[in-house]
């Protein structure tokens, strides 16, 4: 690291994780847990003291596109020396690793994009000609020049040192793997020079000092288990790393409620594995475990599966007496018919638990767990043994749930009751039993409607049902109630499954009748209002008109960990204006070869595939695309990078609408093996700087999963956006390229845009404004433009009349507010806060989160559960 001018050695000690999760998630630096312990040796020579140490700091991170705020700069110059170099070199590596710039970016072509050759098809004639003919000790088949050709290692490809040139390749040029640094072939690069400053990227934050991080941790627990959606993968890491900070001794800190049921058996598992916390499990399961799937999940966390339940535990289950008559006596004390519906809705996953669970040990203990068992293995009931009787007698408790049939125990299901009852229409016997289940009413809404005989009947169940649904629920309700209630345009599909597959088709669903869609649409929304009505009150809210291309949350348990938090779906601007360069890096497991390939592929306005950019043509339309060149292996430690440039007004003259950014896993390896793996997407790089420029880095984002092929995004040119997708695509096989997917690529780029951007779905805007009408005094509206236009309820004007109004942005005579908000909803947060504000800002900028609470988009949606 270079501070103050001087080369700091020696050993700093590993930076804590925890500050990690506080720096990435709200920008605060934790001084004390950013490593600098060990020894650090300060050339005396080159010191610069500790006001010239800050001032190099500050440019270092003003480098990477960060700010220091004025809290965190004034406890830096009171460190000393020593200390600040530590705390400055841990800060710097937690930059890089959150923009990328923690790995070397080297691509094929060092000096992309000047000296990508224009013709891919002569580069690879030349590749093969000297595959195929070249011999050692032997003139080059290419030049004839005498001398000059010499193995590579460790391919040992033979390579002309005159025809290949060593100063700009990177890797061997014949087979593109990497080759040992050291080898003759390589020769030195000089450094890029020349290159101008870029301006701050949209995503810079000021970083600001934590003034008391154990607040910052509760304050951030407390947000993550109050989500009233999945958490993605990366907030489901963050929330491990902070329960181990915030102890297991004391757990005051745990909420009586925890909405989603994933995120309870995260918690729960990580309390389990506390041998101090043992006497509590009981209590702890009594408290946050109403269902039999809850204690599935649970013990799918606790053995290393997924608490979503799309993955079993690699290992298999050993529970320990005690434990397995806790979990028995919980499932014991379930209603009945909730339990049985449980165990068979998880059969198999039940089935192997039941092997070492032991449910009929001691059976007069739990026994009605003990008959639900029974029934979901289909054991034999011989009424001569005791074991027989206490099944039949917990049978006649239960009454005509539960009948014998022949030897064998059977029940009715509720859900078999329900598509008995459907079969026939949505009558009255059908509501009453969806109104047992309100969430399964409310995911079935459109088809429940589609079909209802008695309209009013049905409004009445659900009106009933609504408060009993989660506020994710509600909201993905209502988009599918607008889908079903407009012109039918695309369905877009994102499965539950472990990564977020993505295909379409025509919306061919039965229109409903625009009264119901209607009453439907409004019953949701008054709902969703008297739930932000009992919030807290405030003076003043400031809402952007942007948010209107934020879509709110969903699905976001696959969602990818990102620099920028955007829901899929949402569109931003084109981060730039000249050139886009999109960017990717790999470093592959030691044990085998992975070749990754970063590809765009081009539509025009009706999704009709026009070109390409990739490993197989690495430039299109002149400069109009640049790819960096194809690397066909990722030993660490310097990892492959492929980059694709991008020119806006070149693509666009070209009848370019489209361009898909694609990655393929070559050889198919799942993302998952590799020991890193990201992309990104950078903004008008200077002209003259390196590859990979910290500070023009707008987004970047890790790529996981037991995924091949990734489809991140898509830039619409027409309207300069660039919209998030962040899906994947299944793909079979090896050689994944952009040829083999041309169609399925421009199905759905194009499905994918006119699906988001039809506005069914809900937007941030319109969350924003469900929280602004219900809660502020005075709500004012910033446009693109800057402009402000403020909105007051008038005298007589309903909730709903008034939320409707400012969505719709209606007419309004009110005066600005004075003083500062105490609720904002930003696309920037570059405006002035009052002190412990609520803020969600997409590009937090300015926003001080030391002082003002943070926001995300799925904490608006989180904050409209039922109290």
């Amino acid at each position: 690291m270079a501070l103050g001018g001087a080369v700091v050695g020696g050993k700093v000690a590993a930076t804590d994780p925890v500050a990690l999760v506080l720096l990435r998630r709200s920008g605060l630096v934790a001084p004390g847990l950013l490593g600098g312990q060990g020894k650090v040796k300060v050339p005396r020579r080159r010191a610069a003291g500790v006001a010239g140490g800050v001032v190099a700091l500050e440019a270092d991170v003003l480098a990477r596109g960060f700010l220091v705020g004025p809290r965190l700069r004034g406890h830096l110059t009171g460190l000393p020396v020593e200390r600040l170099v530590g705390v400055g070199a841990g800060l710097l590596a937690a930059l890089d690793r959150l923009v990328g710039a923690h790995v070397p970016h080297v691509p094929l072509f060092r000096r992309f994009p000047r000296s990508v050759p224009e013709n891919t098809a002569e580069l690879y004639v030349r590749r093969v000609f000297t595959l195929l003919l070249q011999e050692p000790r032997q003139p080059c088949v290419l030049c004839g020049a005498v001398d000059t050709v010499e193995p590579v290692a460790p391919c040992a490809h033979l390579v002309c040192h005159r025809c290949w040139d060593g100063a700009d390749y990177s890797a061997c040029p014949i087979c593109h793997r990497r080759i040992s640094q050291h080898d003759p072939f390589l020769r030195p690069t000089p450094a890029p020079g020349g290159a101008g400053v870029p301006a701050l990227p949209r995503r810079a934050v000021v970083l600001e000092l934590a003034d008391d991080v154990n607040a910052a941790v509760h304050r951030t627990v407390a947000a993550l288990l109050a989500r009233a959606t999945p958490l993605a993968p990366q907030d489901r890491d963050d929330l491990t790393v902070l329960l181990d900070r915030v102890g297991h001794g004391d757990l005051g800190w745990l909420p009586g409620a925890i909405p989603v049921r994933e995120t309870r058996a995260l918690v729960l598992g990580r309390l389990f594995a506390d041998p101090e916390l043992v006497d509590r499990r009981a209590e702890l399961l009594g408290r946050y475990v109403d269902t039999a799937t809850d204690l599935l999940r649970l013990l799918h966390v606790m053995f290393g599966g997924d608490a979503g339940l799309v993955t079993a535990p690699a290992v298999r289950l050993s529970l320990p007496r005690r434990l397995r008559r806790t979990i028995l006596l919980r499932l014991h004390k379930l209603p009945f018919a909730g339990l049985v519906d449980d165990l068979f809705r998880h059969r198999r996953a039940w089935l192997r638990v039941a092997e070492n669970l032991h449910p009929f040990d001691q059976a007069d203990r739990h026994p009605r767990a003990a008959l639900a068992f029974a029934v979901l293995r289909g054991t034999t009931v011989d009424a001569d043994t005791e074991f027989g009787r206490l099944l039949l007698a917990t049978a006649a408790e239960q009454g005509e749930l539960v009948r014998l049939v022949g030897d064998q125990l059977r029940v009715t299901r509720w859900s078999g009751r329900l598509e008995q009852a459907l079969r026939s229409g949505v009558d009255a016997d059908a509501l009453r039993l969806l109104a047992q289940r309100p969430g399964e009413l409310a995911r079935r809404l459109v088809a429940v409607a589609g079909r209802a005989e008695d309209t009013d009947a049905l409004l009445a169940v659900v009106r009933d049902a609504l408060p009993a649904v989660s506020p994710g629920v509600l909201i993905a309700a209502l988009g599918a109630v607008r889908a079903a209630s407009w012109p039918a345009g695309d369905r877009l599909y994102h499965p539950r499954g472990g990564s977020a597959r993505l295909w379409t088709e025509p919306d061919r669903r039965p229109r409903l009748a625009a009264a119901v869609g209607n009453a439907l649409d409004q019953a949701i929304t008054a709902e969703l209002l008297d739930r932000a009505g009992r919030l807290s009150t405030v003076e003043n809210a400031l809402l952007d008109t942007g948010l209107a291309d934020l879509v709110a949350p969903f699905t976001e348990r696959t969602a990818s960990g990102a620099l920028v938090r955007l829901p899929r779906g949402s569109a931003q601007p084109l981060p730039g204006n000249r050139v886009v360069r999109l960017f990717l890096h790999w470093t592959q497991p030691e044990d085998r070869r992975v070749d990754l390939d970063l590809s765009v592929a081009l539509f025009d306005g009706a999704g009709s595939f026009l070109a390409w950019c990739d490993y197989t043509r690495l430039r299109y339309g002149g400069d109009a695309a640049v790819h960096s060149g194809d690397l066909t292996s990722a030993p660490a430690p310097l990892g492959a990078s492929e980059f694709v440039d991008l020119k806006i007004p070149d693509l666009v003259a070209r009848g370019v609408r489209y361009v898909t950014m694609v990655v393929f896993s070559f050889n198919d390896v799942p993302f998952e093996a590799m020991t890193d793996a990201f992309a990104g997407v950078m903004a008008d790089p200077p002209r003259g700087s390196a590859a990979f420029e910290p500070s023009a880095v707008e987004q970047r984002f890790d790529l996981t999963g037991r995924v091949r092929v990734a489809t991140p995004l898509l830039l619409d040119l027409a309207h300069g956006r660039m919209r998030w997708l962040d899906a994947n695509l299944t793909g079979a096989g090896g050689t994944h390229s952009v040829a083999r997917y041309s169609a399925t690529l421009g199905l759905l780029t194009a499905a994918a845009d006119r699906y988001f951007a039809a506005g069914t779905r809900v937007s941030v805007w319109e969350l924003a404004c469900w929280h602004a009408a219900a809660r502020a005094e005075t709500t004012t509206v910033r446009h693109g433009n800057g402009s402000l236009v403020a909105y007051r309820r008038e005298p007589g004007e309903t909730v709903a009349a008034y939320a409707s109004r400012l969505i719709a942005l209606g007419p309004t005579g009110a005066e600005p507010a004075g003083g500062r908000p105490d609720l904002a909803a930003l696309v920037r947060g570059d405006a002035e806060v009052a002190e412990r504000a609520s803020v969600f800002a997409l590009y937090p900028s300015q926003v001080d989160t030391g002082r003002a609470t943070p926001l995300d988009a799925a904490d608006l949606v989180a904050a409209l559960a039922r109290q």
